[in-house]
């Protein structure tokens, strides 16, 4: 399963500081991974993923955000700076269900 969608970075507010940027996954594809990946999440109900932005690919996890109900990718700070992105911005992504 491949999600497309274009979404804002955001901070997580328990780690301001230290910078933690993430996305937020529709609600639609979030509730179609939870469905696809039942009984396969690892802790925390994370999902293995493949994440491209821009040029930049690499391999995470995305996790469950009780609050919204949606999964939510991690941004790293080095494809924040290959990509030219700041919290606030739009991100085009592109996560493949591993």
């Amino acid at each position: 399963m491949i999600v497309e969608f274009a979404a804002e970075l955001w901070l997580w507010d328990a780690r301001k500081l230290d910078s933690w940027t993430f996305v937020s996954l529709p609600a639609e594809a979030s509730q179609e991974i939870r469905e696809l990946t039942d009984g396969l999440r690892r802790g925390f109900g994370a999902v293995r993923v493949q994440v491209t932005i821009g040029t930049s690919s690499w391999a995470t996890s995305i996790f469950p955000d009780a609050k919204s109900g949606c999964y939510v990718l991690p941004v790293k700070k080095a494809v924040r700076r290959a990509e030219e992105l700041h919290p606030g911005e739009i991100a085009e992504v592109s996560v493949e269900i591993l």
